[in-house]
């Protein structure tokens, strides 16, 4: 296997309303859109150090419902005042709880259902 450096990970989801995306993450989640197509089919958006792609469905990726297996988990450093910020906005998969494996975390859903993970060490 050739060697190499791996520099950076960046989710590429699926979308099959590309205009709530945009909004869900921008106005609920305080990301920005760093860049996307003038049609909407493609775009990145960005919150500190987290960056998220999302396309359309098209001939390469033309998944009929938005799937994920697992989950997007974000590492914040004040993760209770995120929660109160978004329990009221968001469909929520479990509230905000402290865990024997030392995160304080909660889960929420996108417009999407893809499940978003919000954590900070205890």
């Amino acid at each position: 296997m050739a060697t190499y450096t791996a520099t950076k990970l960046t989710p590429m989801l699926e979308s099959h309303d590309m205009q709530e995306t945009l909004k869900f993450y921008t106005e609920i989640l305080n990301f920005t859109c760093a860049s996307k197509f003038d049609n909407l089919s493609w775009l990145t958006l960005r919150k500190d150090e987290i960056e998220i792609m999302f396309c359309s469905p098209n001939e390469h990726r033309n998944i009929p419902k938005s799937i994920m297996s697992g989950s997007l988990y974000i590492k914040t450093n004040a993760v209770t005042a995120l929660w109160e910020s978004l329990k009221d906005h968001c469909k929520i998969c479990y509230p905000l709880e402290d865990f024997d494996y030392g995160m304080r975390e909660f889960a929420i859903y996108d417009n999407n259902g893809y499940l978003l993970q919000f954590g900070q060490n205890l």
